[in-house]
């Protein structure tokens, strides 16, 4: 078991490294100049010339990025260009609330898809269309979209519900009790966002995944011997169709980090994909490589876990391979 983790962490490794390479390409080939963002439009050619030597944007690109790289492995991950905070700073206090809204949203959006899931493997044709309808329409729907509605129903129709940041202005002054209670009403529009998509493509997984389990002939001869339905579906229907879906966690780790900037920058939530909208924007180098490593961590961690958790469901993945 361990050989196989080992080599899924080498590519893991190979992974965050090809994508490092990549981003730091196109970031330093797009459009824009991190000097004129700093200086604004009134600066001279000079006054430019020499903040793109300060900041060392005149060097040949591979000189930079082996600078760049180099610093990075030492635990030097630079300074913002735009604010000129240290980057381990920046991104520091924006992975906890990432963190949180990605871990809430899947153990949300797995909990209620199985559950949908289950209904619809063991509903009437009615039910299961309506619900068919219903959770493919949810998992179309772009995440920056889905977004705005609720921020039109909730915040500006309804008046229940705050639309941006992670707090109110005035979160200091409340006691314990009503911060907590002031996060979650910020908390509850992004989180619903993530989760009523992610849902949506469980659902329907697990639709698929617990038919197929049901057609087995040990399915059959469960029934056979009397177990209720409920029985054969918690004994034999779940437990064989969560295999895949465990396949499904680690594929929709990076849709999910991908969904989490959109609605970061939407909800102005205080987390990584919101810093590197930002960074993007700026063209704050620094920001926009540290963000993009922790990001790519971030999926390859998660697949790992993913990895593990199949291993550990299914015991046919745990044996190892024969010797020729």
């Amino acid at each position: 078991m361990l050989l196989p983790l080992a080599r899924r962490f080498l590519t893991g490794a190979v992974v965050v490294a090809g994508v490092v390479t990549l981003a730091f390409l196109l970031l330093h080939v797009a459009p824009g100049d991190p000097a004129e963002h700093l200086l604004g439009p009134t600066a001279t050619p000079a006054q430019l010339t020499l903040q793109r030597h300060a900041l060392g944007l005149d060097r040949p690109l591979p000189v930079q990025f082996a600078t760049w790289l180099g610093r990075f492995v030492r635990g030097d991950w630079g300074r913002s260009i735009a604010t000129g905070r240290a980057v381990t700073r920046v991104l520091g206090d924006a992975v906890p609330a990432t963190l949180e809204l990605a871990g809430l949203s899947l153990v949300l959006s797995y909990a209620l898809g199985l559950a949908v899931g289950a209904i619809q493997a063991n509903a009437r044709p009615r039910l299961d269309t309506a619900l068919s309808v219903a959770t493919v329409t949810l998992f179309a729907l772009p995440a920056y979209w889905l977004g705005l509605g609720l921020i039109m129903t909730f915040t500006y129709w309804l008046h229940a519900l705050p639309a941006f940041g992670a707090a109110g202005l005035d979160a200091d002054l409340l006691s314990s009790g009503g911060r907590l209670a002031d996060r979650l009403r910020h908390l509850a529009l992004p989180l619903a966002t993530l989760t009523l998509i992610g849902i949506g493509g469980t659902a329907r997984f697990v639709r698929g995944a617990m038919l197929d389990v049901q057609g087995e002939p040990f399915v059959r001869t469960a029934h056979a011997k009397g177990l209720s339905s409920f029985q054969v579906t918690r004994r034999h229907v779940a437990r064989n169709a969560l295999i895949p879906v465990v396949t499904l966690l680690g594929l929709s780790v990076p849709a999910l980090f991908s969904g989490v900037v959109f609605v970061e920058a939407v909800f102005a939530w205080p987390g990584v994909g919101r810093r590197l909208v930002e960074a993007v924007q700026a063209r704050d180098y620094p920001v926009v490589m540290g963000a993009t490593v922790v990001s790519a961590v971030l999926v390859v961690a998660g697949n790992l876990l993913a990895e593990v958790a199949m291993t550990w469901l299914d015991p046919r993945l745990r044996r190892e391979p024969e010797a020729p």
